[in-house]
């Protein structure tokens, strides 16, 4: 039996398949305005990967904010449970979660029993997550994929003091008008995103083993920020981080079979 996982959120679409618990398919693609749409597009490519159709997958859990618009899905579960169950499929000793997405980021505390203990969003601003990486990119014309090997080749990292996103883009045009590196620039606009990160960690308690997850956390000049942030090291999920959230709820789905 299949079981499914579809995750819309607001920049990206993603979709993983199970068969025995395993991941047969995974897929992740730019958000469609119309997450149904966005829905069919992404499980139709991981359907594709696996080699399977509609027919076979035998139970569909959505999750992310366009969770309720999922036309395909039995059931939902929020973002943060879906978050804990893909973590702890990947690494079982996991105790604090950190996910930066597209427009949010949150962290989440896991009890001794896997349960949510404690969590907390930071969904009002648009600073410490995807859109304000890419729209960083876009004020310095490197490709959002690039920024962290760019900023691992930084010597001397500048200092990003505004929180707000529309001061720190006035702020970041003036570093680059004042000849600042531009590896020094992202190098500190990681550092101010981590710190954030870590001050909205530390606020509900953090515990080890400590995992970054979401698209961001496929910035190695990010990870490696949040980890200085945070004072320990992170640990790596062994898949892509970006489709915990999917590959949680597929595993809720594959549950509700047995």
């Amino acid at each position: 039996m299949a079981a499914a996982g579809c995750d819309i959120g607001s920049l990206t679409a993603k979709a993983v398949i199970l068969e025995d618990g395993k991941i047969v398919s995974q897929t992740v693609i730019r958000a469609n305005p119309k997450p149904s749409k966005s829905a069919e597009e992404v499980m139709q490519l991981a359907l594709k990967g696996a080699g399977l159709s509609m027919k076979d997958i035998s139970c569909t859990v959505g999750t992310g904010y366009g969770r309720n618009q999922i036309p395909f899905a039995q059931s939902v579960e929020s973002e943060i449970v879906c978050a804990v169950r893909g973590a702890r499929k990947t690494m079982p000793s996991v105790r604090t979660i950190i996910d930066i997405g597209g427009q949010d980021a949150k962290a989440i505390r896991i009890d001794e029993s896997g349960n949510v203990a404690r969590y907390i969003y930071n969904d009002k601003c648009a600073s410490g997550t995807g859109r304000f990486l890419e729209i960083v990119a876009e004020i310095l014309n490197v490709k959002i994929d690039d920024m962290g090997d760019i900023s691992l080749g930084s010597r001397e990292p500048v200092s990003i003091s505004n929180q707000c996103v529309i001061f720190a883009e006035t702020e970041i045009i003036s570093l680059v008008n004042e000849g600042k590196e531009i590896a020094d620039i992202v190098n500190g606009l990681h550092h101010a995103m981590a710190n954030r990160a870590a001050s909205l960690a530390r606020s509900i308690g953090v515990e080890k083993e400590v995992v970054l997850v979401g698209g961001v956390a496929k910035n190695s000049g990010m990870f490696r920020a949040m980890g200085e942030a945070l004072g320990l090291s992170l640990q790596e999920v062994k898949i892509d981080p970006q489709i915990i959230g999917a590959l949680g709820a597929a595993c809720f789905a594959e549950e509700s079979l047995k």
